[in-house]
């Protein structure tokens, strides 16, 4: 089973992030830098997912762990966002086993390794 820390720029305890599979970086320290979400999820074996780009940029020039999701659509309302993600979470999930990078648009989605 896969395993998902999320971090602190995405909600909390929300579908499809709503079970004993994810973790939210604020149940660690919502104070953790990026380095020390890296590496936790690297010890771990979790994969990141984040709306910060920084994340997608390190993975570009190293091999995982972890990996990484990249939420790239905008702010919407959290009714909104969670209509969204459910609807593309399978598909995710699907990439995530053989990409390092999957990111999320509102409409698709791309891999990258």
């Amino acid at each position: 089973m896969h395993k998902f820390i999320i971090d602190v720029n995405l909600p909390n305890g929300v579908q499809p992030f709503d079970n004993d599979n994810f973790i939210h970086v604020a149940e660690l320290d919502i104070r953790l830098p990026d380095n020390q979400i890296w590496g936790f999820a690297k010890k771990h074996g979790y994969t990141i997912i984040t709306k910060d780009g920084d994340f997608s940029n390190r993975i570009l020039l190293v091999s995982p762990p972890p990996k990484i999701i990249h939420i790239r659509f905008g702010n919407l309302r959290l009714k909104d966002f969670i209509t969204v993600m459910t609807s593309l979470w399978p598909e995710i999930v699907e990439m995530h086993k053989d990409y390092k990078l999957v990111n999320v648009y509102k409409g698709w989605i791309e891999g990258i390794n």
